[in-house]
């Protein structure tokens, strides 16, 4: 593989991510790579259930019900209940995933989430469907955009944001197999597969996609496409290279590959689809605050609500875009030489 300048991309070729420069990328939903990793865990394991409150279809529990129909266990719309289930079959040695909206679970369920998942550190996966303003038509009451900050507060808890299909699929049979109480956020809209089968995968373990030392574009969820087709256009319009770095594991976060980039490169710009506040953004923030202060600008959605619309107007409308991407990239980067 060759950057846009013709330049092996070294990075990306360590990575075996595909020609993300190419147009006409396969586009599949995160959500589908939940189901497919769900059937596997389950065919490995007999202990992985799926428990589900009436969205089997839209979460992709519907796969693992047909494929697995004594590993699943169907309850209605009781969020806080689905919770407490699976804190009982997880006290005997099960591994129960289970589903709704990210809006609802654990939105709704988030005292449940709180004290029977995490107090007692029980072995309950979350699988938070529909995150993301590019949820689309069913508007603010369904697009969870705080949910990474309520859910890496909770003490215990993993939260993780793989950014495609392909990611979420290797995410959730590597979760299957790991202790403790999970939240796994995944979106509903289809969205450009960047990895293959041969990309490594590892809880709490960043991975760089692309090489460069001007700023560091640490972003999260399907918006790392954004940010790589934004370092590519950003090289090629400002000569501004642009390491972006996919920062799946929010927590446990990888620390020491945050303060690598801000080492190397003297700025970072983070990108998420969730609110400025509280997310991932703010937990790179925290680090390096604490470990190496750098020149920082935020990209998310900005303190509102979402609304109905296209999810990709949606992911324009509220600047998560390419283009706000390389504008809160110039900025650091404006702002690191004047620092210097």
């Amino acid at each position: 593989m060759r950057s846009m300048e013709g330049r092996p991309d070294t990075a990306a070729e360590a990575m075996h991510l595909v020609d993300y420069h190419a147009g006409d990328l396969k586009q599949v939903p995160t959500r589908n790579g939940m189901g497919e990793g769900l059937i596997e865990a389950g065919s490995r394991d007999r202990n992985v259930l799926g428990v589900c409150a009436d969205l089997s279809e839209s979460t992709r529990f519907e796969g693992f019900k047909k494929a697995h129909p004594d590993q699943y266990i169907e309850i209605g719309v009781s969020e806080q209940m689905l919770v407490a289930m699976a804190g009982g079959l997880a006290a005997v040695g099960k591994i129960p995933w289970i589903a709704s909206y990210a809006m609802f679970n654990p939105g709704r369920s988030w005292e449940q989430v709180r004290t029977i998942m995490a107090l007692n550190e029980t072995n309950v996966k979350i699988a938070g469907a529909h995150a993301g303003v590019s949820v689309g038509p069913d508007g603010a009451t369904h697009q969870a955009i705080e949910d990474i900050a309520i859910m890496r507060v909770i003490p215990h808890m993993m939260v993780v944001v793989p950014c495609d299909a392909v990611q979420t699929k290797k995410a959730v049979l590597a979760l299957s197999q790991t202790w403790g109480p999970t939240y796994l956020r995944f979106g509903r809209d289809k969205s450009p597969v960047i990895t293959t089968e041969q990309t490594p995968f590892a809880i709490g373990k960043a991975q760089t996609f692309r090489e460069g030392g001007d700023v560091a574009i640490v972003a999260c969820g399907i918006l790392v496409y954004n940010a790589l087709i934004a370092a590519d256009q950003l090289a090629r319009e400002d000569g501004i290279e642009a390491r972006v770095v996919n920062n799946h594991t929010i927590k446990p976060m990888d620390e020491d590959a945050i303060v690598e980039a801000a080492r190397v490169c003297g700025a970072i710009v983070t990108v998420e689809e969730h609110q400025k506040q509280g997310g991932m953004g703010s937990r790179v923030a925290e680090i390096l605050a604490a470990a190496r202060p750098a020149p920082i600008e935020f990209v998310g959605v900005d303190d509102r609500f979402g609304q109905s619309g296209d999810p990709a107007e949606l992911i324009e409308y509220y600047g998560m875009g390419v283009d706000a991407i390389k504008a809160a990239t110039r900025r650091a980067y404006a702002r690191k030489r004047e620092k210097a």
